[in-house]
């Protein structure tokens, strides 16, 4: 199984990690990254690695079982601040956000994650989440079924589709991944005079991406996780986020700019009267993006953005 570090070097450069310092991984996976931050910060150092999908934290476990100085923590990383306080732990040197599906999501088709390998409509994260793909392509009722295509996918013909879709489920439940898939294809509408399915991107990849957003509670879970990652970092301390689409991108952009701000007054008024000062410095004014030779090593890399903050002052 591949575990395929994106933008690694830049991550380390970033993070900017000492020996003896105290790290939140919040998205592990199957341990990419941790093992080079456990190197990093050394045996006096601890390593706070969290992921939702309990088999991914359970392979890296095993990769990285002689190392004893890490936590490992089965839990979505909106509750990170919670569960590192519970670990003894008031604030942390730095976090580190990758937010790409991890390979076993990918390449194992019955996890339902790909259209491109039969699987059942899944796209959990963990088995212990209720809500599931099929639920939501299922049993959504369509103008519902439309504003997660369109909030989550962009998709302009969410309303379309969605019709589409419950049209179809009407006389057949949708199974798996690729009869779904497949369906996608043969209602893609044109795009420029050209058919959607002529396209180098699949017409079902964005629809898959809002399903998967929506059962997951992604852009939820991800701005609460950023809100609560801030109070938990010291001052000095630094924060990479790695996004894959532009609706992660945004999110963390617009986060990072807020807390750069000098000024944190409402916008309206025409004088400061805060004497604000940033709660942070932005240490990346662009995004980072893999070089060419990256993306070619690994394809996956192709979308990911870094953005990176150090923390200057409490808030």
């Amino acid at each position: 199984m591949q575990h395929v570090s994106v933008l690694k070097e830049d991550v380390y450069k970033y993070l900017n990690l000492k020996k003896g310092e105290v790290v939140v991984d919040a998205t592990m996976g199957l341990g990419g990254h941790a093992g080079g931050i456990l190197e990093l910060i050394g045996g006096k150092g601890v390593l706070i690695g969290f992921d939702l999908d309990e088999n991914n934290l359970k392979e890296a476990g095993k990769r990285l079982e002689h190392y004893k100085n890490k936590i490992l923590i089965n839990d979505n990383f909106r509750y990170l601040k919670t569960r590192v306080n519970e670990a003894g732990f008031a604030q942390v040197d730095a976090i580190l956000f990758d937010l790409g599906l991890s390979s076993p999501h990918v390449e194992v088709a019955s996890r339902g994650f790909s259209f491109l390998k039969e699987g059942p409509l899944d796209m959990r994260f963990s088995s212990n989440q209720e809500l599931t793909a099929y639920v939501v392509i299922n049993q959504y009722p369509e103008n519902k079924l439309a504003d997660v295509i369109w909030r989550y996918g962009e998709e302009r013909a969410s309303r379309r589709i969605a019709r589409k879709i419950v049209e179809r489920r009407m006389a057949k439940k949708f199974e798996t991944t690729t009869e779904f898939a497949d369906f996608i294809e043969s209602i893609a509408p044109a795009r420029g005079g050209k058919k959607w399915r002529k396209s180098k991107i699949h017409p079902a990849t964005t629809i898959f991406q809002a399903i998967r957003i929506e059962v997951n509670d992604e852009l939820n879970a991800l701005k609460e996780a950023l809100g609560y990652s801030i109070d938990l970092l010291k001052v000095g301390g630094r924060m990479v986020v790695i996004s894959y689409h532009s609706l992660e991108d945004r999110i963390v952009k617009h986060f990072f700019k807020e807390l750069a701000r000098s000024c944190v007054c409402p916008r309206e008024l025409l004088v400061c009267q805060c004497a604000g000062e940033p709660a942070v410095e932005l240490l990346t004014r662009k995004p980072v993006v893999p070089s060419d030779k990256e993306i070619a090593e690994n394809p996956r890399a192709r979308s990911a953005k870094l953005r990176a903050i150090k923390k200057i002052k409490d808030l």
